[in-house]
């Protein structure tokens, strides 16, 4: 029943696709998502080199023999990570996906076409979209103010954003930005998406390698427990509202600069918090579905609990039509 174009293009059998969350996308969490029928997906921040990326690849191809993709950030902040190593590794590594996100990947479309490998562009307006369809991208992904992550400053959620790119676009689109339910997954697909991205669901699993503080903290966590962070500097990122992002907000308020913000929202710190499982000790990025996460399941638990749910859901709106 839920059979897309988006299942169809990537080779999947669910269109559940897994967020390339930094220091999260790993072979082990990508592998299982797509074990259980969606698409898992490295990510490539995580990896300092291409080389260790492709180390990365070549791991999951161990745990799994279904496809999986690379998400590579194409953020100017990111220009010191080696971009053109990942994009070459993950040709000849034979990947079949990457979702890019951040600027264009117009520069990396002839390589990524000639490698044969499928285009998923991250975007978070219109005009985004129609431009990741001028330059060949074969699906977008229209993430919502509701995601985890850096979601645009114009502040629209997926409700609007979702159908106006439909409209706007030839190509599948994915909706992104708080997913956790059967019910957004069917809503998604009645706003005309093909798919969805989920990051925060994924985090909250047996297979993701966060500390188990921070589980529990994500699922003693709900829907107004996330806090946005960083608009003083115009790149606003979605949080837990924990004793880091308040310090990061009191900063803000007294117009504190990027290099003292630093301090407190420096990717270590993060990392210390998902390793240590110190809650308060950095910003912990998460997404508005947090109030649908209530325990750690397998990965295969999560995915199988959405598509019954949705295909159930789906079946029951099927039959209120009157005969």
């Amino acid at each position: 029943m839920l059979k897309t174009r988006v299942t169809e293009l990537l080779g999947i059998q669910y269109p559940i696709i897994q967020g390339g969350m930094a220091w999260l996308g790993t072979a082990e969490l990508a592998s299982a998502v797509s074990n259980a029928g969606g698409l898992g997906m490295l990510g490539s921040v995580t990896f300092p080199t291409g080389e260790e990326l492709r180390n990365e690849i070549r791991k999951t191809r161990e745990l799994t023999d279904k496809p999986f993709g690379v998400n590579i950030t194409l953020l100017p902040a990111m220009r010191i990570l080696p971009t053109d190593d990942y994009v070459r590794v993950v040709v000849e590594e034979g990947v079949p996906v990457i979702e890019s996100s951040g600027s264009s990947p117009e520069q990396y479309m002839d390589i990524l076409k000639r490698g044969n490998v499928k285009v998923i562009h991250k975007v978070g307006a219109v005009r985004h979209a129609r431009t990741a369809e001028r330059v060949g991208c074969d699906a977008v992904t229209a993430a919502g103010f509701e995601e985890a992550g850096h979601p645009l400053m114009d502040d629209v959620t997926i409700w609007n954003l979702v159908p106006r790119i439909v409209d706007a676009v030839t190509i599948p689109v994915i909706a992104a930005g708080g997913i956790a339910d059967p019910r957004q997954i069917v809503a998604a697909l009645a706003l005309g998406a093909e798919g969805v991205m989920m990051g925060t669901r994924f985090m909250v699993t047996r297979e993701s390698r966060i500390h188990q503080n921070i589980k529990q903290a994500l699922v003693e966590a709900d829907e107004a427990s996330t806090v946005m962070i960083q608009r003083s500097i115009r790149n606003q990122t979605r949080v837990l509202r924990n004793k880091a992002a308040e310090q990061v907000l009191e900063m803000e308020s007294r117009g504190a600069s990027l290099e003292e913000l630093l301090t407190v929202i420096s990717g270590e710190r993060g990392r210390n918090a998902f390793t240590t499982g110190d809650v308060d000790v950095g910003t912990i990025t998460c997404g508005q579905g947090l109030g649908f996460i209530q325990s750690v399941p397998t990965v295969r638990d999560v995915i199988d609990s959405l598509v019954t749910g949705a295909e159930a859901l789906l079946t029951e709106i099927s039959s209120r039509r009157p005969t």
